[in-house]
């Protein structure tokens, strides 16, 4: 799955703009400008899908995007992550069971779940294929 998703920016009323996402209602922010707040939207983006993991919720597919919207992408550590959590929960792979893969600890595992938690592209990519996925980054255009 592609980790981006459509942002629908709004003028509020101290004049700056709104950044909501119709598929993560839970990220919410805003700037003083388009810049500004599709930064910070990237940032509300990658918190709120944190919170999934933590509620052990199902991550959601990003829908596609309409006119107006901007679509946001999360950074690729973080995505690398939701990848690893999304294969673990459809599989129904425990920490313990990946663990056991990996050679690692279920401390271990853990983190490498985590978004909040600093992990190396690296050691996220080697469980991912431990769970039959690979990670490929896509660059486009800004």
């Amino acid at each position: 799955m592609i980790y981006t998703y459509p942002c629908k920016l709004t003028p509020d009323e101290a004049g700056g703009l709104l950044a909501t996402f119709p598929d993560v209602p839970e990220a919410i922010t805003g700037g003083r400008d388009r810049s500004e707040a599709l930064a910070m939207a990237e940032d509300a983006l990658a918190t709120a899908l944190a919170g999934y993991v933590h509620e052990q919720w199902e991550i959601p597919a990003p829908s596609a995007a309409v006119a107006g919207q901007q679509l946001v992408a999360v950074p690729t550590i973080v995505a690398a992550k939701l990848a690893l959590y999304s294969a673990m929960r459809a599989q129904r792979i425990t920490e313990v069971e990946l663990a056991r893969r990996l050679g690692i600890s279920a401390a271990a595992v853990r983190k490498l779940t985590n978004p909040d938690q600093h992990s190396s592209i690296s050691q996220v990519q080697k469980a991912l294929r431990a769970v039959g996925r690979n990670l490929a980054v896509e660059v486009t255009a800004a």
